[in-house]
This record gives C-alpha cells, structure tokens and sequence, in this order.
C-alpha cells in the first residue's frame, strides 16, 4: 500500500487555502498536514510535521513564498516545493526557465494532481535563480538540532566574521551562521553598516561613538576590536549599541562615518 503523502497549505487568503483543500480532499493517498498564512508560519509548522510536499504562494505578508524556500535549504531533508501563484508574468517565466514546479490561479484539479505526483525538493540551482524575485530575506535562518530558527534581521544588532562562520548577535544570544559577511553586506546594506573589516553593524542599533583608552578590562568587547589597521592602538573609537554592553571599534579607515554621522 502507498503511503500517505504530507501535505502543508501556506496562502495568506483563506479561499485559496480552501480551493486547495477542497481539491485535495478527492485525492487519494494525500492528507493535509497543517495551513499557514505566512511563510514564517509555514516554516515552524514544517519544523514540527516534516510534510513531505509544501505549497507555497508566492506572494504573503510578512514572509514571501521564494523566501520560505530559501530557509526550507537548511533542512536535513527539505519538503518538495510547488508555488502558487496569480498571473505573473516574471515569476512563471523564472519558473519555467528552470524548471520549477506552480501552480496558477485558479488552481485546476489535473494540474494540481500532475504537479504532485512529480513534485521534488528544490536543487540550489534553482533556488539560486528564483532568489531575484525576492531580493532581500526579513530572516536568517539557523539549522539547530535539525529546526530551522528563524531571527527577524531587524533583531540583529550586529554581524561579526569569525573564519568561516559568521556571528549573529541579538539581545538574548549569539548564533552562528554558515554565510559570508561579504555576501550579508551586499544584500542588507541598507540597514547595516561596516565599522570595521570583520564587523557589521545595524544603523537602529547605534546609539553614538565615543573615543576610549584600551585596558585589559575591554575584554568584553568583541573580538573586532583588534584593529591592526590602527597606528595608535592605545586610543580608538568605539561605537556604542542598544540592549548589549559589548561595543565595536571603528577601524580608522571608517572613521570618516562619525564625523559624518
């Protein structure tokens, strides 16, 4: 006997969800895990049931369906993927392009069986292709004892390169991340600012820069703070940051931003 495939539903609009439901209803060997309106949603619900295949719309509030996949990539083993979508033109062109499987509104019953028998995880290639149509994540996402951990990037106070990982650090923890500092800063450098080399800092989160003596007891500064590129390493300037006591040193190269901040 086949077994049962997992289904979860992730559509901001309730009557989509319900055509969804409806039309799975006369499937056999299908059932419908959980529903989630948001993509945020959808990803601590696939944490908790592991379905075997997510439909994702495209276009949700809070967190988009192109992102959801993004995140789904830090699974060990990630749903298969088929979007849904009203007509648009540029996405459906990205999809066929790369052979990635959606859905279009209203959804028809034979399309919506065909696309599930077929539907497969996404391979990074195509998720590479797809990442134009959702050009800046509002979370990172950590794989942790097999969970995806969603940080909202406005929580982050800032981001620190350490050899092949990257810090992140909120309020309550530090996290490590498997991305280049240098690929965050080109899609979040609107929000985020190089003080120095190694460091990346949230423009919210500063509260202003102060010029200090170093001493042994700035140990609790983070590791950023040893700037080489100084040639007075006995006096430096510091910035200062919300909700942590930790501050990162403004290399010399960037001190032209506090004479113009």
């Amino acid at each position: 006997m086949t077994p049962s495939l997992k289904l979860l539903i992730a559509d901001d609009e309730a009557p989509a969800r319900n055509r969804l439901r409806e039309l799975l209803s006369d499937m056999h060997n299908v059932h419908i895990v959980a529903e989630a309106k948001n993509g945020q949603e959808a990803l601590n619900l696939i944490n908790d049931y592991q379905p075997d295949i997510a439909l994702l719309d495209i276009r949700m509030p809070e967190m988009n369906g192109i992102e959801t996949a993004q995140h789904l990539q830090k699974m060990a083993h990630p749903p298969a993927v088929i979007f849904t979508t009203a007509f648009d033109r540029y996405a459906m062109q990205a999809f066929d392009l790369n052979a990635v499987d959606y859905l279009l509104k209203p959804i028809r019953f034979e399309r919506l069986q065909a696309a599930i028998h077929k539907a497969q995880a996404l391979r990074p290639k195509q998720l590479e292709a797809l990442v134009p149509l959702n050009p800046q994540r509002t979370h990172i996402s950590i794989a942790e004892r097999g969970r995806i951990l969603l940080i909202p990037v406005a929580d982050i106070i800032y981001l620190r390169a350490e050899q092949k990982y990257t810090t992140v650090r909120t309020a309550e923890k530090e996290y490590l991340l498997e991305e280049s500092l240098n690929n965050l800063e080109q899609e979040f450098g609107a929000i985020f600012i190089r003080l120095h080399r190694n460091c990346l800092v949230a423009k919210a989160y500063i509260l202003g820069y102060e010029k200090r003596l170093q001493s042994p007891h700035d140990a609790l500064e983070v590791e950023c703070n040893v700037d080489h590129e100084d040639k007075n390493p006995d006096k430096h300037w510091v910035a200062l940051l919300k909700n942590i006591p930790e501050t990162i040193t403004v290399s010399r190269r960037q001190q032209h931003l506090i004479r113009s901040s």
